[in-house]
């Protein structure tokens, strides 16, 4: 399979596949393709498996697309301003993405909830509580909110994120969501009541513009319900 991502604010990966290879997505993440690409509506792994990936901000059932009788091309655009990004994965190069974030992967990529071991204070730590595993191996793509920033963690080195600007990081990566130190401070400090702690050694991407917090600043002048 190759590919390429065009586009910069609302970017669209192209993939060209040899006969027989096979993509996934979630319902409706298919873009365009040529007419030889057969889709079958699949729990890709069972009932058990689908109800992992709704639990982590998918659908329950994936869409397989072919290449039937030679090359075939299919395209998945995002579905909002952002960032398309490509990861290799395999056997001990697991990534752990944000919810919702895949868009599409080779069929040997399998989808998964991730959850914070800390469960009390995942309740509390908004979006960065319930998050995407991805393991199996293959391309996969994920569709990010804004621009990405990446950085490489030492083992021990740690940096603090708002909890909606954690994109994804590798599996190597511990997660940690705390509270806001000091009464004052998650009072009226503006920025939330918890912060989510990473630790290396692993890369982490952070993405500059959180749908959440988009959300938050158009509500005031969204018209209210009756």
């Amino acid at each position: 399979m190759r590919y390429e991502i065009q586009g910069e604010t609302l970017p669209v990966v192209i993939c060209h596949l040899e006969g027989g290879e096979k993509m996934i997505t979630e319902g409706g993440g298919m873009s365009w393709m040529s007419p030889n690409m057969k889709m079958e509506t699949t729990t890709n792994g069972g009932i058990g498996k689908a109800f992992g990936r709704m639990f982590s901000g998918e659908k329950m059932f994936q869409n397989v697309y072919t290449a039937e009788g030679g090359t075939g091309m299919i395209a998945f655009a995002s579905s909002f301003p952002g960032s398309i990004k490509a990861y290799e994965i395999a056997p001990g190069q697991e990534m752990i993405f944000q919810k919702s974030a895949f868009l599409a992967g080779e069929a040997g990529v399998e989808l998964s909830v991730f959850f914070n071991k800390k469960f009390s204070s995942g309740l509390f730590g908004g979006e960065g509580f319930i998050m995407q595993k991805i393991s199996g191996y293959g391309t996969v793509f994920a569709e990010f909110d804004g621009h990405i920033v990446e950085y490489e963690l030492q083992p021990g080195q740690q940096i603090v994120v708002d909890t909606g600007h954690l994109a994804a990081m590798t599996a190597t990566c511990k997660m940690e969501i705390k509270s806001v130190p000091g009464v004052k401070n998650m009072l009226f400090g503006g920025e939330g009541l918890f912060n989510t702690v990473i630790s290396g050694p692993g890369k982490v991407w952070l993405q500059t513009m959180p749908i959440s917090n988009v959300a938050g600043i158009l509500r005031p002048y969204l018209p209210s319900g009756s």
